[in-house]
């Protein structure tokens, strides 16, 4: 599995960029799983469901299935602190061939910076890169309007494209060799609560 992170403030356009690179690297024959960080109260269950109600009820975890898909969802019982990249990476089918990772802007992993010039009424914002380490390429609108030039590609939004080629292009170097920080095998007692 290769593993690479976008990251970029909010309202930068990670999320379209994103389904664009997801359906250019489909199209190329690859199987994408993503990894998407949420603000603590989010949830993908619909109230009044029989997930949901089991959920309301206590369960500790609720899987949902059926021909084609599934869902796990797991309840913490205390406000845990937020975990890792690669917590969360462990949790996918290690067969895909990439995961991107959207959000997590404080992780090791590899990652692509996206960044657009923010609108006259935003405040202005300070890119990763000079900071991040593991920021390798900046994707931008307008290369010519950045606040500084990085020593780094520089990948056009505007052309998806130009964004796979280069994942493709330095594959090797988001070759992901794990570092979870919980086993998703052990007993219920070992989860964070």
């Amino acid at each position: 599995m290769k593993a690479i992170g976008f990251s970029g403030y909010s309202g930068a356009g990670k999320t379209t960029v994103l389904e664009q690179v997801i359906r250019l690297l489909r199209e190329r024959g690859l199987r994408v799983s993503v990894v998407k960080h949420a603000h603590h109260d989010f949830d993908v269950d619909v109230p009044g469901k029989d997930s949901w109600r089991h959920r309301k009820a206590g369960a500790f975890e609720v899987l949902v299935v059926s021909g084609r898909r599934m869902a796990l969802m797991r309840e913490f019982e205390t406000l845990q602190e937020e975990l890792s990249a690669h917590d969360m990476l462990a949790e996918l089918d290690p067969s895909v061939d990439w995961a991107i990772v959207e959000g997590f802007k404080r992780s090791d992993l590899p990652k692509i910076e996206i960044w657009r010039e923010p609108a006259a009424d935003e405040k202005p914002r300070a890119m990763r890169f000079p900071d991040d380490p593991a920021v390798l390429a900046v994707a931008t609108d307008d290369a010519a309007r950045l606040p500084i030039q990085p020593p780094l590609p520089l990948l056009d939004l505007n052309r998806p494209e130009s964004i796979v080629d280069w994942m493709l292009a330095n594959a090797e170097r988001f070759a992901y060799k794990g570092q979870p920080t919980i086993d998703p095998h052990s007993s219920l007692k070992e989860f964070p609560r």
